[in-house]
């Protein structure tokens, strides 16, 4: 049955139906499609984007979603988007702990929390970074954002989510893409929940390139999995809130949106779990370029140059000789904001922990804190696992800049410079010729 073989593959082009015979087969719009059900298409890109890049699904359901009062603006709290101007991009290390839980009743709308970002959905490149903090299920609620496709981590607490083509189950160690303008509602399983958010503006995210890896490695296509149609004729009041431009706005249906009895395409949700990335690293010398680890990535129109990538640093071994092993000093031209879903990142021995997040913008000199340089240059360059650890990085081209709300959050770190004062200077002999 089609609910016991999971759909996968990593923009494929596939097909479920709940109910034999809705799905149509030949065509999309037959004149009477089975069971008087509505024939509908969802476009995530331009209809004449070239055929590899190209996303769309028809839905097949109980009504058109064009069956809608008007929409009128709403709170939305600490939810925002691009442009970024409420205070000047920062050029200087930040970090945060983890935001505390909210301990009134919080859904995953309402605890959404704008960190940062760039670009602007008008323009539709950039991106935003939240955080999400919930403890109460969405109940008759429904959310699609009109701004941007939004990949979630989870770092605590599973997330189902019911999205117009199905359930996704994202517990941590997963990820979740939720394509541009798709409907979803976001229940707790297993109660409280917290995790990261990145709404992409630009180019809908895709597997990079392997280039000299080959064809196998990293992310694999396989390895992701879309839902099966499963839907709900449910006759009473939903309400269907949109992020558009930057702005929630809602409406009020008298049904529920998630009435898709069959469909087919390439615009779908996907879950995956990190644990099966295929991680590739040296076996000489030479600690390589995070860019190995990357599992997704939104191009722009430089070549070479990513919107916003999405990168992981799991369970791996470190093997190299005659080598600093852990990430070394560096300041790039691109900008990183990075998480922690478990374990203690291997550049970072303290203060860093699950939850938190760190931000280095362009050309912000970073790298290990002294106790992990110390250890390092120290350490016997015996074959050794980084074990139970996940940390992810969001790096864009553009600047991130913070929100007001997230530089005067309590949770700022303003110790985080002193991590790099103590590193000791080197003890060299001094140039000939200079002052004594």
């Amino acid at each position: 049955m089609d609910m016991i073989r999971p759909l996968t593959g990593f923009g494929n082009e596939h097909a479920s139906e709940a109910l034999p015979g809705a799905l149509p087969i030949g065509q999309n719009t037959p004149q009477k499609v089975a069971f008087g059900l509505y024939a509908e298409q969802i476009s995530g890109t331009a209809f004449t984007a070239p055929r590899a890049e190209n996303r769309r699904t028809w839905f097949y359901r109980l009504r058109p979603t064009a069956s809608h009062p008007p929409y009128r603006r709403t709170e939305a709290r600490s939810l925002c988007s691009g442009p970024f101007t409420e205070v000047p991009p920062s050029p200087n290390r930040l970090r945060w702990s983890p935001l505390p839980m909210p301990t009134a009743p919080t859904t995953f709308l309402e605890g959404l929390f704008t960190l940062g970002g760039n670009g602007s959905p008008a323009h539709g490149d950039g991106a935003a970074i939240h955080a999400y903090l919930a403890n109460t299920s969405m109940v008759d609620t429904a959310f699609f954002n009109a701004d941007g496709e939004l990949l979630i981590v989870p770092q605590s607490g599973t997330l189902r989510i019911v999205t117009e083509l199905g359930v996704l189950q994202v517990p941590p160690g997963h990820i979740a893409l939720i394509p541009r303008g798709l409907r979803l509602r976001v229940e707790l399983p297993d109660g409280p929940v917290r995790g990261y958010v990145c709404e992409n503006h630009g180019a809908p995210f895709r597997l990079p390139e392997l280039g000299p890896i080959g064809s196998n490695g990293l992310a694999n296509p396989r390895d992701f999995i879309a839902p099966t149609a499963s839907y709900e004729d449910v006759e009473r009041p939903t309400r269907l809130v949109q992020k558009f431009q930057g702005h929630l706005w809602e409406t009020t249906l008298d049904h529920s949106p998630f009435d898709v009895v069959a469909w087919h395409g390439s615009h779908v949700p996907y879950t995956y779990d990190l644990a099966r990335f295929n991680t590739v690293n040296t076996v000489s010398f030479d600690h390589p370029d995070p860019s190995i680890f990357t599992v997704l990535t939104s191009p722009s129109d430089t070549p070479g140059t990513a919107n916003c990538d999405f990168v992981i640093f799991p369970p791996r071994w470190m093997v190299a000789e005659h080598t600093f092993r852990p990430p070394w000093f560096h300041r790039n031209v691109m900008s990183e904001l990075m998480g922690l879903v478990h374990g203690v990142y291997d550049a970072k021995a303290d203060q860093f922990v699950p939850g938190g997040v760190s931000l280095h913008n362009c050309m912000s000199s970073h790298g290990p804190d002294r106790k992990t340089y110390e250890a390092a240059v120290a350490a016997e360059l015996a074959p050794k696992k980084i074990d139970n650890t996940l940390a992810f990085m969001f790096e864009t081209r553009w600047v991130i800049s913070p929100t007001r709300a997230a530089m005067e959050s309590p949770s700022l770190q303003s110790d985080y410079d002193t991590c790099w004062a103590d590193l000791r200077k080197a003890q060299v002999p001094a140039p000939k010729g200079s002052a004594q």
